[in-house]
């Protein structure tokens, strides 16, 4: 392989690696703070209890992240040092913001939070979690608008051979990039409220805390609905905005060769690439393709055939990718509103049938987040900057590909240990359930008014 296949397929590695950890910090972080806020409001100390056993797993998950993502930001200058030359001035200021204001809001609180249990008081700890979401969102927000202007770029010029920034309000009030923000934000959540709903469903099937984990099981269950159906939503304002900007990568996701207008819905669609057209179109809805990508029955949607074969994207992992993370979608809205309707009744071990379901669900919504990035970046090939710069174009010249290769092997190894570590210790610290010392949870709240 080249150095520039070998350079997507590491930062491909790392960077899908480094996102397992990142949405669940992102929704995990906002229910913790909810059950603290529950505690502080009411004094009952099973909120105590589930805020700090979600909270250790929130800290395995946190800190893993960070480690993970330091890597993403080396490879800027190493493998991708056109890129970094022709934009930087622009990609490097949210990334410089995300680093200076986000992270570092980020990780002061994250350590008030940590080790200021009985040192300062319930409200102001209660609060140190809340300013960790959001500087967690806040975060995700500066990296994902960072990526909207990758996928579509505003108020800029180029000068001196380079694109420099004119206009920063344009990039901050980015379509693409703020839809693509609400986009990630709410699948996270979805991702930390399956991901709290399958352990406490294990220890339901286990009769263990029965009281606490329904309450999480509950919590969970109501904040994964309202975030499927947000996903739902701003997926389809999204899917219109990519139909209007990248008018390629919306072809392949829907394997559309011949541009037409009032374009029907294909269920099932099998791509013959190499002859330029589908092998397999059954079950159509008429104009409804139309109606998804322009929100108009009669609007035309362009083939991929319109496009020189250089600009196209590959249609069968972007179709796949998309088809495989809209139907998780679907089946994630259905399974949150039955979750969050048998929540509501006294003996949810009274359904283990459906608490298996939900145990086994837990990895589905991390591997539709992946999807997504899939159909995200596979998508918007050949550009890594859409419109703008090649991905052949931005990749370093003065590296080899047997450099590139050592350091993808090294990475995959390091990755590979720091996942058995992080399954090892999620999976010891969730089995082992909540801190049952209740006179010592007694003793903090007594400390903490």
């Amino acid at each position: 392989m080249d150095v520039v296949t070998l350079s997507r397929l590491q930062f491909a590695v790392t960077s899908m690696f480094h996102f397992i950890f990142v949405p669940l910090t992102l929704g995990l972080s906002v229910l913790i703070a909810y059950m603290e806020t529950r505690y502080v409001r009411t004094g009952d100390i099973a909120w105590l209890r589930m805020t700090k056993f979600w909270g250790k797993l929130f800290l395995i998950n946190f800190t893993l992240g960070i480690v993970t993502g330091i890597t993403l930001e080396f490879q800027f200058g190493m493998n991708w040092a056109e890129y970094s030359r022709y934009v930087g001035d622009i990609f490097g200021a949210p990334l410089a913001i995300e680093s200076t204001v986000a992270f570092f809001l980020e990780s002061s609180f994250i350590g008030l939070w940590v080790f200021g249990w009985n040192k300062v008081s319930k409200k102001v700890h209660a609060l140190s979690i809340w300013l960790v979401a959001f500087a967690t969102n806040l975060s995700g927000l500066w990296i994902l608008l960072a990526n909207g202007w990758m996928q579509h770029p505003v108020g800029y010029e180029i000068r001196n051979g380079r694109a420099e920034m004119v206009d920063f309000i344009a990039m901050l009030t980015n379509p693409y990039g703020l839809l693509k923000f609400f986009h990630t934000i709410f699948s996270g959540y979805v991702i930390a409220a399956f991901f709290v709903m399958g352990i406490s469903a294990w220890h339901l099937l286990k009769k263990r805390d029965q009281d606490l984990f329904r309450r999480s099981f509950r919590t969970a269950a109501t904040f994964g609905l309202a975030s499927s159906l947000l996903v739902f939503l701003v997926g389809d304002f999204h899917a219109a905005e990519v139909a209007k900007t990248q008018p390629a990568k919306f072809a392949a996701m829907e394997s559309v060769w011949e541009t037409q207008r009032a374009a029907p819905y294909h269920l099932l669609l099998v791509p013959d690439v190499a002859n330029e057209r589908n092998a397999v179109e059954t079950v159509s809805v008429p104009k409804m393709l139309s109606f998804l990508a322009f929100h108009d029955g009669d609007a035309e949607v362009r083939g991929l055939k319109d496009f020189p074969k250089a600009d196209r994207p590959p249609v069968l992992p972007v179709l796949a990718g998309f088809r495989g993370m809209a139907a998780l979608g679907m089946f994630f809205m259905l399974l949150t509103l039955v979750a969050f309707i048998l929540s509501r009744k006294d003996h949810m071990d009274s359904y283990p049938l459906f608490l298996r379901t939900m145990l086994w669900s837990l990895p589905l919504p991390y591997l539709a987040a992946q999807l997504g990035w899939i159909v995200a970046e596979v998508g918007r090939q050949p550009w890594i900057v859409y419109g703008m710069l090649r991905t052949s174009d931005a990749v370093s010249r003065s590296v080899s590909a047997s450099q590139v290769a050592a350091s993808l092997i090294g990475f995959t190894l390091l990755y590979g240990l720091l996942a058995v570590v992080d399954i090892y210790l999620l999976f010891k610290f969730a089995r082992k359930g909540p801190d049952n010392d209740i006179g010592s949870m007694v003793r903090t709240a007594r400390q903490e008014i």
